[in-house]
C-alpha cells in the first residue's frame, strides 16, 4: 500500500465519494482545469467531468451560495475557499443559511454541504493567507466545525463530512499538507465524526490539541517522557460537537490538563475547552489548565511566523507548570 500525504488524502477522499455518489460536486476558484492552489483537486476534472468539478469566479460570496443552493436541492456540494483567510465573504451563506436551514424548515430541508479551507500558518505566506479562526464558526449552531490532524484522518473525516446531512466546515491545515506521509487505505471507510482521537496515553497530564499543533504536542509528549512524565495527547479533531466525555475522562486520570492551539489566545476555541474542565471537572484538577496558543495578534509574515506559533517547548514548559502547581 503506497504512502501518501494529507493533501493527497483529501484527494483520495473525493475521488472515492465522486465515484460512489454522482451527486457529489466539487466547486471553487480554480479546482478544476489547475486542481485548486494546493492541487487538492488535481485530476477529478479529468476524471468526473466539468459539470462535477468547475471553477468559480472570484467571489466566495457566490461560491458559498451557489454550495447552499445546490444542497437543498439533493446535491453534495464540497465548496473550495482557497485560503481560510478567504472565506469570511462566505461566513453571511454559512451562518445565515447553510446552519439554519434545518431548523428553518422545521427538518423538511437539510444543507449536506462541505465548506473546505487550508488553514493555518507556517508556510511563509502573506497576509489573509495564514489564518487560524476556527473559533469564530464554533459559536454557529448547526454546524460542524473540523479540523483534522494527519493523512488518515483527514481521509476519513472528510469522506464522513461529505456524507453528513448537515454543513460542515473542514478546515485543512495547510503547514503538514505535505510534512509527512502515511498508508491510507482507499477503502471508503469514514472515521466518526464529534469523537476526539486519543493518540497516546499518559497518566500525568492531558495535552488537548488539534490540526497541525498535534505534531508540536507529540513532540512535546517526547520529550516529556525523556523526563518520566507520562503525558496523554487527544486530538479533538471534531471541534463542534465537543466530544467533551473523552478530555474529561483523561483529566480525571491525569488530574492536569494543558489546552494547545495556533488561533489567538483570548475567546479561542481553547477557552470553551478550559471553562469546560472548570465547570464540569474541577474536583479532577490538582492544577490550573493551561493554555499555550498565538498571542493576541495576526500572524505575522514569515521571519516571525514560527515565533508566534507554539512550539513543543512552549507546550512542555505548560505542562511542567501544570506538575509544579499540584
Amino acid at each position: 500500500m503506497a504512502q501518501i500525504t494529507l493533501i493527497e488524502a483529501v484527494t483520495q477522499a473525493l475521488a472515492y465519494e465522486m465515484k460512489h455518489d454522482e451527486s457529489v460536486v466539487v466547486l471553487g476558484e480554480d479546482v478544476g482545469v489547475n486542481g485548486g492552489v494546493f492541487r487538492a483537486t488535481v485530476g477529478l476534472s479529468e476524471k468526473f467531468g466539468e459539470w462535477r468539478v468547475f471553477d468559480t469566479p472570484l467571489d466566495e460570496l457566490t461560491i458559498a451560495g451557489v454550495t447552499v443552493g445546490l444542497a437543498v436541492q439533493g446535491m453534495k456540494p464540497v465548496a473550495e475557499a482557497q485560503f481560510e483567510g478567504f472565506i469570511y465573504p462566505m461566513m453571511e451563506q454559512i451562518a445565515c443559511h447553510a446552519a439554519r436551514m434545518r431548523n428553518r424548515t422545521r427538518g423538511r430541508l437539510t444543507v449536506p454541504a462541505v465548506f473546505r479551507a487550508p488553514w493555518g500558518g507556517g508556510i511563509h505566506a502573506p497576509e489573509h493567507h495564514s489564518e487560524a479562526n476556527e473559533h469564530l464558526f464554533t459559536n454557529i449552531p448547526g454546524l460542524r466545525v473540523v479540523l483534522p490532524s494527519s493523512p488518515a484522518r483527514a481521509y476519513g473525516l472528510l469522506l464522513a463530512a461529505i456524507r453528513d446531512p448537515d454543513p460542515v466546515v473542514f478546515f485543512e491545515p495547510k503547514r503538514i499538507y505535505r510534512q509527512y506521509k502515511e498508508e491510507v487505505p482507499d477503502d471508503g471507510e469514514a472515521l466518526p465524526l464529534d469523537v476526539c482521537f486519543v493518540l497516546r496515553d499518559g497518566t500525568d497530564v492531558t495535552l488537548v490539541t488539534w490540526g497541525s499543533q498535534v505534531k508540536e504536542t507529540l513532540e512535546a509528549a517526547d520529550q516529556l517522557a525523556e523526563e518520566g512524565i507520562s503525558a496523554e495527547v487527544i486530538d479533538v479533531a471534531t471541534l463542534t460537537p465537543l466530544d467533551f466525555d473523552t478530555i474529561a475522562e483523561s483529566v480525571a486520570k491525569t488530574h492536569r490538563c494543558v489546552i494547545v492551539h495556533e488561533a489567538p489566545k483570548t475567546a479561542g476555541f481553547g477557552a470553551e475547552i478550559a471553562a469546560r474542565v472548570a465547570e464540569e471537572c474541577l474536583y479532577d484538577l490538582y492544577a490550573p489548565v493551561e493554555r499555550v496558543t498565538g498571542p493576541d495578534t495576526h500572524i505575522p509574515l514569515f521571519r516571525l511566523e514560527m515565533k508566534y506559533l507554539p512550539s513543543a517547548e512552549r507546550i512542555v514548559a505548560a505542562a511542567k507548570r501544570a506538575l509544579a502547581a499540584s
